[in-house]
């Protein structure tokens, strides 16, 4: 067993230093700080969505900027898209699953605000109708995906595609990056020191 809990931390690293390499990846994550950065500067908010283990992981995200990172300091318009259980279990009732996150961005989307999307695969219907949504009503659309970014790649104003194939490396990876964006908007915003 100690060789099997070997291999996939060592795994996890691999990952995490494939990102590391790939300078036109670190610049997109950088892209994401700003274009984040900005949104918030403007009083615009930044909005996540996902499924499964995708949707915790935007969740955590979102509460990193509606709670705090490191510092304590006003809270930042952030929200995840799954989090009204009755809002969700309605629609996916109502109109089907493929529309629970575009009839909500329909709703408190604005030009100007963020869309985060996260999907390993990069194909999930109702996060792809989201992304459509969100580019009709002129807001920024930045994905999270695996190494190919799949259909979302095409709907998305900057791409973070984890260079990994392999959906809990892609989701450890997305959580370390999320991380990153977190810290830095924070500090930019409230110019406090960086750790």
């Amino acid at each position: 067993m100690n060789a099997t809990i070997t291999e996939i931390l060592r795994n996890s690293i691999a990952t995490k230093e494939a990102v590391l390499a790939d300078g036109a990846l670190l610049n997109r994550i950088e892209a994401v700080v700003e274009a984040i950065t900005h949104a918030f500067q403007h009083k615009h908010k930044v909005l996540f969505c996902g499924n499964g283990g995708s949707a915790a992981d935007a969740q955590h995200l979102s509460a990193e900027f509606s709670g705090r990172f490191y510092t304590n300091r006003p809270a930042l318009p952030s929200e995840a898209l799954h989090c009204n259980t009755s809002y969700l279990t309605a629609v996916a009732n109502d109109f089907g699953f493929d529309l629970v996150y575009s009839r909500m961005v329909q709703g408190m989307g604005q030009a100007g605000d963020v869309l985060v999307a996260l999907s390993t695969s990069g194909n999930s219907q109702n996060i792809l109708n989201a992304l459509e949504m969100a580019r009709e009503l002129g807001m920024i659309t930045i994905g999270m995906t695996g190494s190919t970014g799949g259909k979302m790649k095409t709907l998305c104003d900057i791409l973070i595609n984890i260079p990994s194939t392999d959906t809990p490396r892609i989701q450890e990876c997305h959580i370390t990056v999320g991380h990153i964006i977190c810290q830095l908007v924070e500090a930019e915003i409230f110019k406090t020191e960086k750790p």
